[in-house]
């Protein structure tokens, strides 16, 4: 078996650690002064609109870390590569972040597909790969379960099986399902839970219709669920296309369809790029928003401190990836001085979040967060707001 540097630096790491306590780590990415930590996002592609707030919400976290003295003294350097949401892209920049920056961990990276093309990889490393923003049980699979990795986002097909089942018995027009779908991962395992939801409740779909990673034009697809008289739509979309596909619903006067998306495509950024396109649409929310007109006095602190430091508004995503890169960077202050890839994971794997933004208090069970809660969200006004109870 082929052993890394990686590798070969973190048994060293151990065996010096077993054999002089007062000795630090000297992990990859980890000297006596800073702590590298990576991440790849779309900085270039379809999706690049709403990437500035996972960059900012994770970089906010590292900043205040840095602020308050380091994680025991050492403080984080961070590194964001562009992997455009294309898989190959994906590859050279995890490459390049593990051979020449040689950081200690990815966290919030961007994507199912991109994640999917480099997680075995980063993991085998050595590298840990902490809240990748993707199809969690995909990545799982691939990554062999190693412990290495730690997933955040809740399944997509539990939380689709949830959400479409709490809307199927709230409303007793929904009789005619249509199915439309990103090819890929993702799209896979959204397409799960419908079936799953659909085959519990004794149904079939009434028809299917596919669209490739990129695409704008959504009519084909549209006129196939409007051909087959569906009285739900339901997507695997995430920004852009939940856009483009309301916007073609709305633009053909289909007005009595009901559309629901999975909780990629429930973000704040939807509402206020789709307007008056997404209004009526139901999504599958994993999170909560962070709402203005109902947030709390302490996310409104932190909103402000967000806007004060990139002058922008935040939205949920930009808290969420706080969120995770909080829960992580509490994780390397638990592991202590002598920190080494082992004992960051083994405190990440014990650890607790009790972040407003979750549904409920959270934790890790086989690396994965625990438990999966979802809510249905409908498109109201420009607003999301939630019509269901917390589903688990």
């Amino acid at each position: 078996m082929k052993i890394s540097k990686r590798q070969m630096m973190g048994s060293a790491a151990a065996a010096l650690m077993a054999a002089a306590a007062p000795w630090t780590a000297q992990a990859a990415g980890v000297s006596d002064k800073e702590i590298v930590i990576g991440t790849h996002m779309d900085l270039s592609g379809p999706v690049a609109a709403g990437m500035p707030q996972l960059r900012n919400g994770t970089q906010m976290r590292f900043d205040e870390a840095n602020e308050a003295g380091g994680i025991h003294g050492r403080r984080i350097r961070f590194i964001v590569e562009d992997n455009a949401s294309q898989p190959q892209q994906a590859v050279r920049a995890v490459d390049k972040l593990i051979r020449k920056d040689e950081v200690f961990a990815l966290v919030n990276p961007f994507g199912s597909g991109t994640n999917a093309a480099v997680v075995k990889r980063a993991v085998d490393e050595g590298v840990i790969y902490f809240a990748p923003w993707g199809a969690s049980a995909v990545l799982q699979q691939i990554a062999g379960k190693n412990p290495r990795l730690f997933t955040t986002v809740p399944d997509y097909h539990t939380t689709t099986h949830l959400g479409l089942t709490w809307l199927l018995e709230h409303n007793a027009n929904l009789k005619k399902v249509g199915w439309v779908y990103m090819e890929g991962p993702f799209g896979d395992l959204i397409g799960r839970g419908v079936k799953s939801a659909m085959s519990a409740k004794g149904m079939t779909l009434a028809a299917e219709a596919s669209y490739k990673p990129g695409e704008i034009d959504f009519s084909s697809q549209v006129a196939r669920m409007r051909a087959a008289g569906v009285d739900l739509i339901v997507m695997a979309t995430v920004t852009r296309e939940t856009v483009g596909m309301m916007a073609e619903i709305k633009k053909i006067g289909w007005n009595n369809v009901a559309v629901l998306t999975g909780n990629p495509g429930r973000t704040m950024i939807v509402a206020k790029l789709g307007k008056d396109a997404i209004e009526g649409l139901y999504g599958v929310g994993a999170w909560k928003m962070l709402d203005p007109n109902t947030a709390s006095a302490a996310d409104k602190a932190w909103a402000d401190s967000y806007k004060k430091r990139f002058n922008i508004e935040a939205d949920e995503n930009a808290y969420l990836a706080y969120a995770y890169a909080d829960w992580f960077v509490k994780g390397l202050q638990a592991a202590g001085r002598n920190l080494s890839t082992d004992a960051a994971v083994k405190a990440l794997q014990a650890s607790t979040s009790n972040h407003p933004v979750f549904l409920g208090p959270a934790s890790f069970k086989n690396n994965h967060f625990d438990p999966e809660l979802v809510t249905v969200d409908q498109a109201r006004g420009g607003i999301w707001r939630m019509v269901s109870p917390v589903l688990k």
